[in-house]
């Protein structure tokens, strides 16, 4: 990315493990409409609501190869591919959230929202 303009932040907070483990290629978001495959994004530990003197933790930098809109709920109705899914996510079998119900649970908990919404769904290669 050098000499590039300044990559748009993307937050792994709660995957930042996966993210330095490289393991994960996958991640969903409820909005990032705008977003097209070849974009260059700048992984963080966390962009948004810094406290007063921290400063953003950079993870490295990403390109998205795919990109699509779906239901949540489609990890959970196609199990085959919600076990795909979740390991594309970071989470590989034995890990707790490998489940795809356990992973749509954690997403919505976290994200406020149900199985039923549809996300964006980014899938990345890391540039560095």
């Amino acid at each position: 990315m050098e000499g590039a303009a300044v990559a748009r932040n993307i937050s792994f907070a709660l995957t930042t493990k996966q993210f330095r483990d490289r393991t994960k290629t996958v991640t969903r978001r409820l909005k990032w409409l705008k977003l097209k495959v070849g974009d260059e994004l700048m992984g963080c530990v966390k962009c948004m609501g810094l406290k007063p003197g921290e400063q953003i933790e950079r993870l490295g930098a990403i390109k998205v190869t795919d990109i699509r809109r779906e239901p949540l709920r489609r990890m959970t109705d196609e199990l085959d591919y919600g076990f795909q899914e979740t390991a594309l996510e970071g989470f590989p079998v034995g890990h707790a959230k490998h489940w795809p119900s356990e992973f749509v649970r954690m997403f919505c908990d976290n994200m406020k929202c149900s199985p039923e919404t549809e996300v964006t769904r980014i899938e990345f290669e890391y540039l560095d």
